[in-house]
């Protein structure tokens, strides 16, 4: 499967692919026009990278990346903010080329790091991640990493 970099004219494909796996998980969301206009944006900055998969008019799947700045590296630090493949066409490795390719994209741009956050329940997502080489362990230590949020 080929995998290609979302432009701000596909915001549309792209805000609807992101309702759709909101909507999957019962998440809290908005709507797939509210996304697609802030895609519209966001698409058109170097720190966005949005990959594709499938066809151009209705893709399969999206990995939806953001950089920044850190002082740990010469590099950006990558932060995998989703990854969503359809339903029907899970299971056939087609988050593991999404995966793959943004990994490839975002080393290619001097990223040395890369941070995905998952929930502690979602084991089939936990053990992907595991399988591509993520870990919430940092070497030498014998403690997971925690993820902490608070709206603002």
């Amino acid at each position: 499967m080929v995998t290609r970099r979302a432009e701000p004219g596909q915001a549309g494909v792209v805000g609807r692919l992101l309702f759709d796996f909101n909507t999957e998980f019962s998440s809290p969301t908005p709507g797939a026009d509210e996304f697609a206009a802030r895609f519209s944006v966001l698409l058109a900055r170097e720190d966005v990278l949005v990959l594709l998969a499938g066809s151009t008019t209705e893709p399969s799947g999206l990995a939806f990346l953001t950089l920044r700045p850190t002082p740990y590296s010469d590099g950006p630090l990558a932060q995998l903010e989703e990854l969503y493949v359809r339903p029907s066409l899970r299971d056939q490795g087609l988050g593991t080329e999404l995966l793959r390719d943004a990994i490839a994209r975002v080393r290619a741009q001097g990223c040395e790091e890369m941070h995905i956050n998952v929930d502690e329940v979602d084991a089939d997502t936990r053990r992907f991640y595991e399988r591509h080489g993520f870990t919430n362990i940092q070497p030498g230590e014998d403690y997971r990493m925690l993820f902490y949020v608070r709206e603002l």
